[in-house]
């Protein structure tokens, strides 16, 4: 497995790949760490088009990934990577419909589970998915980090979005 590590406006990330595809995108801290990582062997030029990619998004300029992918998961998991893949950019969906678009709608607690687990966050965007009633739920990476890749997509739920923006006001105020 090859690997590098790069800054980006969330902090440093790492990705890693083989032959199959991209494996894993690691966020500067973890709920899960990837298996194996002390065998892995740093190659930047092998992963100079992820990389590129994933810079374009953080700019603003990419809002789809072109990449191949190779997560490893159990079947459950991967279909549910899958059709996070599905959600637009600027989009969010809840739980809920994912376990309905997986044909498994009594399945919420499972689709949390799966997206949890995710190995490519982001190119798979698991920060997409919220809670039904608009709250940010679990993410691997932590809500703060969660809440920054939705701010950058435009896709803050509104009540947050309106929350931030009081938030912001608020602050002003007191500096005056």
């Amino acid at each position: 497995m090859w690997f590098d590590e790069f800054q980006t406006r969330i902090g440093m990330l790492t990705i890693a790949a083989d032959t199959s595809g991209l494996r894993h995108i690691l966020f500067p801290e973890n709920r899960h760490d990837a298996p194996g990582r002390d065998a892995w062997q740093r190659d930047a030029g092998a992963l100079r088009e992820a990389r590129e990619q994933l810079l374009e998004y953080f700019a603003g300029d990419r809002k789809s990934f072109e990449l191949p992918l190779a997560p490893a998961g159990t079947p459950f998991q991967v279909e549910v990577w899958r059709t996070l893949a599905r959600i637009p950019y600027g989009a969010t969906w809840s739980y809920r419909d994912i376990a309905s678009a997986v044909g498994k709608p009594s399945a919420t607690r499972a689709v949390g589970a799966a997206n949890g687990r995710n190995p490519l966050p982001i190119v798979l965007p698991c920060h997409r998915v919220i809670g039904s009633n608009g709250s940010l739920t679990g993410f691997g990476g932590g809500l703060p980090l969660k809440r920054l890749l939705l701010e950058l997509e435009g896709a803050l739920p509104p009540q947050l979005a309106a929350q931030a923006q009081r938030n912001f006001i608020l602050a002003g105020t007191a500096r005056e």
